[in-house]
């Protein structure tokens, strides 16, 4: 699963995930891409199913590029523990994503394929998402 190699603090205040996001809202590698349309977490195990789900349909064709990943870890205290002792032990790493930031993109495969390939990882996600397609200037457009 991925999480970080090293970090400085064990545990973290949990960051929000309201509002727009400040950056990576444009398709930079690929062709098409997966936008998210709300905020929330997304766990290292959902990226990693979402993943397989694209690389699966693509027939390990094309090249898949992931622009989230998981820095923020989650404590959770056991089951039957009484509150107070200190905050509980990591249980998850997770990435904050906001509302307009593309997670995921695909490019060397046709419409068709890239289009089904990031329907298939929607899925896997706990996020309303929309697929987006790189225009020739730059920006992206909102189709899908």
């Amino acid at each position: 699963m991925l999480m970080p190699k090293r970090t400085k603090y064990r545990k973290q205040h949990r960051l929000s995930y309201e509002g727009k996001a400040k950056g990576n809202t444009t398709i930079n590698f690929g062709e098409f891409g997966l936008m998210a349309t709300e905020g929330t977490y997304i766990t290292a195990q959902q990226i990693e199913a979402a993943r397989i789900a694209m690389t699966r349909y693509m027939k390990r064709g094309g090249k898949v590029w992931i622009n989230i990943f998981p820095h923020l870890p989650l404590t959770k205290k056991p089951l039957g523990v009484r509150q107070g002792k200190g905050k509980g032990n990591v249980e998850q790493w997770v990435a904050v994503v906001k509302k307009g930031k593309i997670m995921f993109e695909v490019g060397g495969v046709s419409e068709e394929i890239a289009r089904e390939a990031l329907r298939l990882a929607s899925h896997k996600l706990p996020v309303t998402c929309k697929i987006v397609k790189k225009e020739n200037k730059g920006g992206e457009s909102n189709e899908g």
